[in-house]
Protein backbone atom coordinates (compact mmCIF):
# COMPACT_ATOMS: atom_id res chain seq x y z
CA UNK A 1 0.00 0.00 0.00
CA UNK A 2 1.20 3.32 -0.82
CA UNK A 3 -0.56 6.69 0.87
CA UNK A 4 -1.10 9.51 -1.51
CA UNK A 5 0.96 12.11 -2.97
CA UNK A 6 1.20 15.38 -1.33
CA UNK A 7 3.17 18.43 -2.77
CA UNK A 8 6.54 17.84 -2.08
CA UNK A 9 5.67 16.87 1.66
CA UNK A 10 4.17 13.12 1.21
CA UNK A 11 6.98 10.58 -0.02
CA UNK A 12 5.43 6.87 -0.68
CA UNK A 13 6.78 4.17 1.23
CA UNK A 14 7.87 0.49 0.55
CA UNK A 15 6.55 -1.89 2.67
CA UNK A 16 8.35 -5.02 3.35
CA UNK A 17 7.14 -8.25 4.66
CA UNK A 18 6.76 -8.35 8.84
CA UNK A 19 9.34 -9.29 10.71
CA UNK A 20 7.72 -10.34 13.52
CA UNK A 21 4.10 -11.33 14.79
CA UNK A 22 2.28 -9.08 17.18
CA UNK A 23 1.97 -10.82 20.35
CA UNK A 24 -0.91 -12.78 21.81
CA UNK A 25 -1.06 -10.56 24.33
CA UNK A 26 -1.64 -7.50 22.38
CA UNK A 27 -4.10 -9.40 20.29
CA UNK A 28 -6.14 -10.01 23.31
CA UNK A 29 -5.74 -6.25 24.02
CA UNK A 30 -9.31 -5.03 25.66
CA UNK A 31 -12.17 -2.92 23.63
CA UNK A 32 -11.78 0.88 23.70
CA UNK A 33 -12.90 2.54 27.23
CA UNK A 34 -14.13 5.81 24.96
CA UNK A 35 -14.47 8.69 25.33
CA UNK A 36 -16.58 8.46 29.19
CA UNK A 37 -13.57 7.61 31.16
CA UNK A 38 -12.29 10.88 31.52
CA UNK A 39 -15.21 12.72 32.00
CA UNK A 40 -15.90 10.16 34.91
CA UNK A 41 -12.16 11.14 36.75
CA UNK A 42 -12.72 15.23 35.90
CA UNK A 43 -16.06 15.03 37.60
CA UNK A 44 -14.95 13.24 40.60
CA UNK A 45 -12.09 15.30 41.05
CA UNK A 46 -14.19 18.30 40.43
CA UNK A 47 -17.06 17.06 43.23
CA UNK A 48 -14.71 16.34 45.91
CA UNK A 49 -12.96 19.38 45.41
CA UNK A 50 -16.59 21.55 45.61
CA UNK A 51 -17.53 19.04 48.48
CA UNK A 52 -14.22 20.29 50.91
CA UNK A 53 -15.10 23.69 49.44
CA UNK A 54 -18.54 23.26 50.88
CA UNK A 55 -17.18 21.38 53.93
CA UNK A 56 -14.33 24.22 54.88
CA UNK A 57 -17.07 27.04 54.29
CA UNK A 58 -20.01 25.29 56.63
CA UNK A 59 -16.59 25.16 59.55
CA UNK A 60 -16.10 28.85 59.19
CA UNK A 61 -19.39 30.08 59.33
CA UNK A 62 -20.60 28.08 62.05
CA UNK A 63 -17.77 28.58 64.31
CA UNK A 64 -15.73 31.81 63.38
CA UNK A 65 -15.66 34.54 65.74
CA UNK A 66 -12.79 36.74 64.24
CA UNK A 67 -13.22 40.29 65.44
CA UNK A 68 -12.82 42.55 62.22
CA UNK A 69 -14.45 41.37 58.56
CA UNK A 70 -10.88 41.51 57.34
CA UNK A 71 -9.44 38.85 59.49
CA UNK A 72 -12.16 37.09 58.89
CA UNK A 73 -11.65 36.91 55.18
CA UNK A 74 -7.66 36.37 55.44
CA UNK A 75 -9.14 33.28 58.10
CA UNK A 76 -11.51 32.11 55.05
CA UNK A 77 -8.69 32.61 52.39
CA UNK A 78 -6.59 30.50 54.75
CA UNK A 79 -9.36 27.75 55.09
CA UNK A 80 -9.38 27.18 51.38
CA UNK A 81 -5.72 27.49 50.59
CA UNK A 82 -5.23 24.53 53.10
CA UNK A 83 -8.00 22.43 50.57
CA UNK A 84 -6.16 23.75 47.45
CA UNK A 85 -3.07 22.49 48.91
CA UNK A 86 -4.21 19.02 49.60
CA UNK A 87 -5.41 18.75 45.75
CA UNK A 88 -2.73 19.46 45.07
CA UNK A 89 -0.89 16.40 46.28
CA UNK A 90 -4.18 14.18 45.00
CA UNK A 91 -3.28 15.70 41.53
CA UNK A 92 0.41 14.63 41.73
CA UNK A 93 0.19 11.55 43.85
CA UNK A 94 -0.08 9.55 40.45
CA UNK A 95 -3.08 7.75 41.02
CA UNK A 96 -3.36 4.61 38.89
CA UNK A 97 -7.22 5.48 38.34
CA UNK A 98 -6.78 9.05 37.85
CA UNK A 99 -4.01 8.86 35.19
CA UNK A 100 -5.11 6.48 32.87
CA UNK A 101 -8.03 8.05 32.53
CA UNK A 102 -6.60 11.82 32.13
CA UNK A 103 -3.10 11.26 31.50
CA UNK A 104 -0.27 12.49 33.91
CA UNK A 105 -0.10 15.91 31.13
CA UNK A 106 -3.59 16.45 31.91
CA UNK A 107 -2.97 16.08 35.71
CA UNK A 108 0.43 18.13 35.43
CA UNK A 109 -1.53 20.84 33.55
CA UNK A 110 -4.38 21.48 36.28
CA UNK A 111 -2.09 20.78 39.17
CA UNK A 112 -0.02 24.42 37.82
CA UNK A 113 -3.12 26.24 37.61
CA UNK A 114 -3.87 25.42 40.85
CA UNK A 115 -0.81 25.80 42.13
CA UNK A 116 -0.81 29.02 40.87
CA UNK A 117 -3.97 29.57 42.48
CA UNK A 118 -2.91 28.78 46.09
CA UNK A 119 -0.17 30.64 45.98
CA UNK A 120 -2.12 34.22 45.43
CA UNK A 121 -4.37 32.80 47.68
CA UNK A 122 -1.76 32.66 50.52
CA UNK A 123 -0.11 35.74 50.15
CA UNK A 124 -4.01 37.54 50.02
CA UNK A 125 -4.75 35.52 53.22
CA UNK A 126 -1.61 35.76 55.35
CA UNK A 127 -1.69 40.04 53.91
CA UNK A 128 -4.85 40.32 55.13
CA UNK A 129 -4.67 37.84 58.53
CA UNK A 130 -1.15 40.49 59.21
CA UNK A 131 -2.75 43.85 58.44
CA UNK A 132 -5.77 43.11 60.61
CA UNK A 133 -3.86 41.98 63.65
CA UNK A 134 -1.86 45.57 63.16
CA UNK A 135 -4.91 47.79 63.00
CA UNK A 136 -6.75 45.51 65.97
CA UNK A 137 -3.89 45.53 68.59
CA UNK A 138 -1.95 49.17 67.00
CA UNK A 139 1.41 47.37 66.03
CA UNK A 140 3.83 48.86 64.24
CA UNK A 141 5.58 46.69 61.86
CA UNK A 142 8.34 46.25 63.65
CA UNK A 143 5.94 44.63 66.20
CA UNK A 144 3.93 42.79 64.04
CA UNK A 145 7.68 40.90 62.81
CA UNK A 146 8.19 40.47 66.69
CA UNK A 147 5.05 38.51 67.01
CA UNK A 148 5.16 36.65 63.60
CA UNK A 149 9.09 35.66 64.73
CA UNK A 150 7.98 34.81 68.17
CA UNK A 151 4.96 32.44 67.35
CA UNK A 152 5.11 28.67 66.59
CA UNK A 153 2.14 28.68 64.62
CA UNK A 154 3.04 32.31 62.13
CA UNK A 155 6.56 31.12 61.72
CA UNK A 156 5.64 27.55 60.24
CA UNK A 157 3.24 29.34 58.13
CA UNK A 158 5.86 31.67 56.60
CA UNK A 159 8.13 28.88 56.12
CA UNK A 160 5.21 26.43 54.15
CA UNK A 161 4.73 30.06 51.99
CA UNK A 162 8.04 30.58 51.18
CA UNK A 163 8.96 27.07 50.28
CA UNK A 164 5.91 27.00 47.83
CA UNK A 165 6.69 30.36 46.24
CA UNK A 166 10.16 28.78 45.27
CA UNK A 167 8.08 25.49 44.00
CA UNK A 168 6.09 27.72 41.93
CA UNK A 169 9.31 30.01 40.61
CA UNK A 170 11.06 27.06 39.78
CA UNK A 171 7.84 25.31 37.35
CA UNK A 172 7.54 28.37 35.45
CA UNK A 173 8.01 27.77 31.84
CA UNK A 174 11.27 30.21 31.87
CA UNK A 175 12.68 28.32 34.94
CA UNK A 176 11.88 24.82 33.33
CA UNK A 177 14.25 25.50 30.14
CA UNK A 178 16.84 25.94 32.32
CA UNK A 179 16.61 24.02 35.00
CA UNK A 180 17.65 19.67 34.45
CA UNK A 181 14.90 18.01 35.20
CA UNK A 182 16.67 15.95 38.43
CA UNK A 183 17.12 19.91 39.68
CA UNK A 184 13.86 20.58 39.10
CA UNK A 185 12.66 17.33 40.98
CA UNK A 186 15.13 17.94 43.47
CA UNK A 187 13.19 21.39 44.13
CA UNK A 188 9.37 20.05 44.02
CA UNK A 189 10.63 18.16 46.96
CA UNK A 190 10.04 21.08 48.72
CA UNK A 191 6.47 20.08 48.70
CA UNK A 192 6.92 17.99 51.38
CA UNK A 193 8.31 20.35 53.94
CA UNK A 194 5.42 22.48 52.58
CA UNK A 195 2.98 20.28 53.47
CA UNK A 196 4.37 19.68 56.64
CA UNK A 197 4.58 23.21 57.99
CA UNK A 198 1.34 23.97 56.35
CA UNK A 199 -0.38 21.51 59.32
CA UNK A 200 1.55 22.81 61.90
CA UNK A 201 0.75 25.94 61.53
CA UNK A 202 -2.82 24.82 60.75
CA UNK A 203 -2.84 23.12 64.46
CA UNK A 204 -1.60 26.22 65.83
CA UNK A 205 -3.16 28.91 64.62
CA UNK A 206 -6.26 27.28 64.38
CA UNK A 207 -8.82 30.16 62.65
CA UNK A 208 -12.01 28.16 63.97
CA UNK A 209 -12.52 29.16 67.36
CA UNK A 210 -13.27 26.09 69.71
CA UNK A 211 -13.61 23.55 66.71
CA UNK A 212 -16.16 20.78 67.15
CA UNK A 213 -14.48 16.91 67.16
CA UNK A 214 -16.38 16.90 63.73
CA UNK A 215 -14.17 19.29 62.39
CA UNK A 216 -10.97 18.16 63.43
CA UNK A 217 -11.71 15.09 62.81
CA UNK A 218 -12.51 16.32 58.86
CA UNK A 219 -9.18 18.25 59.03
CA UNK A 220 -7.11 15.20 59.83
CA UNK A 221 -9.16 13.02 57.51
CA UNK A 222 -8.34 15.91 55.02
CA UNK A 223 -4.60 15.50 55.46
CA UNK A 224 -4.77 11.20 55.82
CA UNK A 225 -6.22 10.87 52.49
CA UNK A 226 -4.61 13.52 50.36
CA UNK A 227 -0.76 12.47 52.10
CA UNK A 228 -1.72 8.95 51.98
CA UNK A 229 -2.61 9.24 48.53
CA UNK A 230 0.29 10.95 47.73
CA UNK A 231 2.60 8.19 49.70
CA UNK A 232 1.12 5.45 47.77
CA UNK A 233 1.33 6.40 44.56
CA UNK A 234 4.72 7.87 44.45
CA UNK A 235 6.49 5.80 46.74
CA UNK A 236 4.79 2.80 47.77
CA UNK A 237 3.42 1.26 44.32
CA UNK A 238 6.77 2.40 42.70
CA UNK A 239 8.80 0.45 45.42
CA UNK A 240 6.51 -2.17 45.31
CA UNK A 241 6.72 -2.60 40.95
CA UNK A 242 10.07 -2.71 40.95
CA UNK A 243 10.49 -5.24 44.16
CA UNK A 244 7.95 -7.65 42.19
CA UNK A 245 9.57 -7.22 38.83
CA UNK A 246 13.50 -6.98 39.49
CA UNK A 247 14.01 -4.90 35.97
CA UNK A 248 17.16 -5.68 34.03
CA UNK A 249 19.02 -4.39 30.98
CA UNK A 250 18.79 -7.29 29.02
CA UNK A 251 20.25 -5.68 25.67
CA UNK A 252 21.51 -2.18 23.86
CA UNK A 253 20.89 -1.99 19.95
CA UNK A 254 22.19 0.89 18.46
CA UNK A 255 18.76 2.12 15.81
CA UNK A 256 21.33 4.85 14.37
CA UNK A 257 23.94 7.08 14.91
CA UNK A 258 21.86 8.78 18.11
CA UNK A 259 19.36 7.35 18.28
CA UNK A 260 19.34 3.71 20.99
CA UNK A 261 17.29 0.95 22.33
CA UNK A 262 16.82 -0.56 25.64
CA UNK A 263 15.48 -3.26 26.18
CA UNK A 264 14.28 -4.59 29.49
CA UNK A 265 13.14 -8.07 31.52
CA UNK A 266 12.42 -8.96 34.43
CA UNK A 267 10.25 -11.50 36.85
CA UNK A 268 6.22 -11.44 35.91
CA UNK A 269 5.93 -8.63 33.70
CA UNK A 270 2.53 -9.79 32.30
CA UNK A 271 1.19 -8.48 35.70
CA UNK A 272 2.85 -4.87 35.34
CA UNK A 273 0.04 -3.16 33.62
CA UNK A 274 1.68 -1.04 31.11
CA UNK A 275 0.25 -0.68 27.26
CA UNK A 276 0.98 0.45 24.14
CA UNK A 277 1.73 4.21 24.18
CA UNK A 278 2.14 4.62 28.17
CA UNK A 279 5.45 5.88 29.23
CA UNK A 280 7.70 5.45 32.77
CA UNK A 281 10.41 7.60 34.08
CA UNK A 282 13.69 5.10 34.07
CA UNK A 283 16.55 5.14 36.26
CA UNK A 284 19.17 3.18 35.81
CA UNK A 285 21.33 2.09 38.29
CA UNK A 286 25.07 2.71 37.95
CA UNK A 287 27.55 4.85 39.70
CA UNK A 288 27.80 7.70 37.45
CA UNK A 289 23.96 7.68 36.30
CA UNK A 290 21.36 6.50 39.12
CA UNK A 291 20.28 9.45 40.52
CA UNK A 292 18.94 10.93 36.59
CA UNK A 293 15.47 10.44 36.10
CA UNK A 294 14.05 10.62 32.66
CA UNK A 295 10.85 9.68 31.19
CA UNK A 296 10.86 7.54 28.16
CA UNK A 297 8.03 6.12 25.84
CA UNK A 298 7.54 2.33 25.50
CA UNK A 299 8.56 2.26 21.82
CA UNK A 300 7.22 -1.69 21.60
CA UNK A 301 3.93 -2.87 22.99
CA UNK A 302 4.27 -4.88 26.17
CA UNK A 303 4.44 -8.87 26.06
CA UNK A 304 4.28 -9.56 29.09
CA UNK A 305 8.17 -10.87 28.46
CA UNK A 306 9.83 -7.38 28.25
CA UNK A 307 9.53 -3.92 27.86
CA UNK A 308 11.61 -1.34 25.50
CA UNK A 309 12.24 2.07 25.41
CA UNK A 310 14.12 4.29 22.11
CA UNK A 311 15.63 7.52 23.07
CA UNK A 312 17.21 9.82 20.81
CA UNK A 313 20.91 11.20 21.86
CA UNK A 314 19.99 14.92 22.89
CA UNK A 315 21.83 15.53 26.49
CA UNK A 316 24.39 13.45 29.16
CA UNK A 317 21.28 11.55 30.14
CA UNK A 318 20.04 10.03 26.60
CA UNK A 319 23.69 10.02 25.64
CA UNK A 320 24.83 7.74 28.20
CA UNK A 321 22.32 5.06 27.11
CA UNK A 322 24.44 3.66 24.83
CA UNK A 323 27.07 2.66 27.30
CA UNK A 324 24.82 0.90 29.61
CA UNK A 325 25.29 -2.77 30.09
CA UNK A 326 23.98 -5.82 29.83
CA UNK A 327 22.64 -6.62 33.65
CA UNK A 328 22.30 -2.89 34.87
CA UNK A 329 19.32 -3.03 37.47
CA UNK A 330 16.65 -0.67 36.47
CA UNK A 331 14.06 0.88 38.85
CA UNK A 332 11.41 2.66 36.97
CA UNK A 333 8.17 4.88 38.08
CA UNK A 334 5.00 4.05 36.15
CA UNK A 335 3.35 2.91 33.30
CA UNK A 336 1.98 6.80 33.29
CA UNK A 337 -0.08 8.50 30.79
CA UNK A 338 -3.49 8.04 29.16
CA UNK A 339 -2.09 7.68 25.76
CA UNK A 340 -3.53 4.19 24.99
CA UNK A 341 -5.91 2.85 22.35
CA UNK A 342 -8.46 2.72 25.06
CA UNK A 343 -9.32 6.00 24.63
CA UNK A 344 -10.40 5.56 21.29
CA UNK A 345 -14.23 6.22 20.20
CA UNK A 346 -13.47 5.58 16.52
CA UNK A 347 -12.68 2.34 14.26
CA UNK A 348 -10.25 4.08 12.14
CA UNK A 349 -7.08 6.14 13.35
CA UNK A 350 -4.84 8.58 12.63
CA UNK A 351 -1.43 8.70 14.03
CA UNK A 352 0.93 11.92 14.01
CA UNK A 353 4.22 11.58 15.10
CA UNK A 354 7.29 14.15 14.88
CA UNK A 355 11.07 12.98 15.41
CA UNK A 356 11.64 10.66 18.20
CA UNK A 357 7.64 11.09 19.19
CA UNK A 358 7.39 8.21 16.73
CA UNK A 359 8.19 5.49 19.79
CA UNK A 360 4.66 5.43 21.74
CA UNK A 361 3.13 6.07 18.01
CA UNK A 362 4.99 2.88 16.88
CA UNK A 363 3.69 0.63 19.94
CA UNK A 364 0.42 2.16 19.67
CA UNK A 365 0.29 1.01 16.01
CA UNK A 366 0.94 -3.00 16.92
CA UNK A 367 -2.34 -3.24 18.92
CA UNK A 368 -4.59 -0.66 17.02
CA UNK A 369 -7.37 -2.75 14.43
CA UNK A 370 -9.20 -1.25 11.70
CA UNK A 371 -8.63 1.37 9.07
CA UNK A 372 -4.74 2.86 10.04
CA UNK A 373 -2.78 5.96 9.23
CA UNK A 374 0.58 6.47 10.23
CA UNK A 375 1.94 9.79 9.49
CA UNK A 376 5.77 10.79 10.62
CA UNK A 377 7.05 14.34 10.18
CA UNK A 378 10.63 14.49 9.63
CA UNK A 379 13.29 16.80 8.13
CA UNK A 380 14.40 13.68 5.97
CA UNK A 381 13.89 10.12 5.51
CA UNK A 382 17.19 9.24 6.97
CA UNK A 383 16.02 10.98 10.53
CA UNK A 384 12.92 8.86 10.59
CA UNK A 385 13.69 6.37 13.44
CA UNK A 386 12.49 3.29 13.51
CA UNK A 387 11.61 3.44 9.76
CA UNK A 388 11.87 -0.16 8.89
CA UNK A 389 9.70 -1.48 11.63
CA UNK A 390 6.98 1.08 10.90
CA UNK A 391 7.11 -0.34 7.28
CA UNK A 392 7.16 -3.91 8.63
CA UNK A 393 4.41 -3.19 10.76
CA UNK A 394 2.37 -0.85 8.63
CA UNK A 395 2.38 -3.52 6.06
CA UNK A 396 0.93 -6.62 8.46
CA UNK A 397 -2.10 -3.92 9.85
CA UNK A 398 -2.64 -2.97 6.44
CA UNK A 399 -1.90 0.37 7.52
CA UNK A 400 -0.86 3.45 5.24
CA UNK A 401 2.03 5.05 6.30
CA UNK A 402 3.45 8.43 5.06
CA UNK A 403 6.51 10.31 6.06
CA UNK A 404 5.97 14.04 5.66
CA UNK A 405 9.77 15.20 4.60
CA UNK A 406 11.43 18.58 4.28
CA UNK A 407 11.20 22.27 5.75
CA UNK A 408 8.42 23.84 6.75
CA UNK A 409 9.18 27.43 4.76
CA UNK A 410 9.60 25.18 1.54
CA UNK A 411 5.99 23.45 1.38
CA UNK A 412 2.55 25.48 0.69
CA UNK A 413 0.30 24.41 2.63
CA UNK A 414 2.45 23.84 5.76
CA UNK A 415 3.04 20.45 6.41
CA UNK A 416 0.44 19.39 8.91
CA UNK A 417 -1.37 22.17 8.34
CA UNK A 418 -5.33 21.78 8.32
CA UNK A 419 -5.44 22.32 4.41
CA UNK A 420 -2.26 19.53 4.12
CA UNK A 421 -4.14 17.12 6.61
CA UNK A 422 -7.79 17.47 4.71
CA UNK A 423 -5.81 16.69 1.47
CA UNK A 424 -4.17 13.63 3.05
CA UNK A 425 -6.56 12.24 5.31
CA UNK A 426 -10.01 13.19 3.55
CA UNK A 427 -12.22 11.54 6.39
CA UNK A 428 -10.16 12.92 9.22
CA UNK A 429 -13.02 14.43 11.32
CA UNK A 430 -14.49 10.13 11.50
CA UNK A 431 -11.06 9.23 12.77
CA UNK A 432 -9.24 8.97 16.07
CA UNK A 433 -6.14 11.05 16.11
CA UNK A 434 -3.56 10.25 18.34
CA UNK A 435 -0.28 13.11 17.95
CA UNK A 436 2.96 12.81 19.71
CA UNK A 437 6.26 15.19 19.00
CA UNK A 438 8.03 17.96 20.14
CA UNK A 439 5.46 20.75 21.62
CA UNK A 440 5.47 22.99 18.96
CA UNK A 441 4.69 20.25 16.38
CA UNK A 442 1.78 19.05 18.58
CA UNK A 443 0.23 22.42 19.18
CA UNK A 444 -0.14 23.14 15.79
CA UNK A 445 -1.19 19.75 15.28
CA UNK A 446 -4.17 20.26 17.45
CA UNK A 447 -4.64 24.17 16.24
CA UNK A 448 -4.90 22.13 12.74
CA UNK A 449 -7.50 19.78 14.48
CA UNK A 450 -9.67 22.23 16.24
CA UNK A 451 -10.08 24.09 12.56
CA UNK A 452 -10.97 21.25 10.84
CA UNK A 453 -13.66 20.33 13.35
CA UNK A 454 -12.17 17.11 14.90
CA UNK A 455 -14.35 16.20 18.57
CA UNK A 456 -12.08 17.36 21.22
CA UNK A 457 -12.79 13.42 22.38
CA UNK A 458 -11.01 12.11 19.06
CA UNK A 459 -7.87 14.02 20.22
CA UNK A 460 -5.41 12.59 22.03
CA UNK A 461 -1.39 13.92 22.36
CA UNK A 462 1.15 13.23 24.66
CA UNK A 463 2.91 16.52 25.38
CA UNK A 464 5.46 14.89 27.98
CA UNK A 465 4.75 17.57 30.68
CA UNK A 466 7.39 16.32 33.34
CA UNK A 467 10.64 17.21 30.38
CA UNK A 468 8.64 19.92 29.09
Amino acid sequence: MTPPNGTGTAAPIRMSDPRAAVSERVQRHRRPRGGNGPQRATFALVAVALVNAAAVESLFFSASDAPSTMLAVGRFLGLHAAVLLALQLVLVARVPWLDRRLGLGQLTAWHRWVGIGLAWTIVVHSTLASWAYARINHWSFGTLTDKWLGSLGTLAGIVSGTLLFVVVLASTRAARRRLPYELWHLVHIGTYAVVGFAIVHQTIENPISQPATWAKVYWWALWTVSIGLFVLGRMGLPLYRNLRHGLRVSAVVPESDDVTSVYVTGRGLDRMPAEAGQFMLWRFLTPGRWWQVNPFSLSQAPDGKGLRLTAKAVGRGTAGLRTLRVGTRVFVEGPYGAFTAQHRTKSATLLIAGGVGITPIRSLLEVLEGSIIVMYRVRSESEATLLNELRDLSYAKRAQLMLVVGRTKDTSPAPLSAEHLTKLVPDIRQRDVYVCGPTAMTNAVLASLRKLGVPRIQQHAEVFALAD
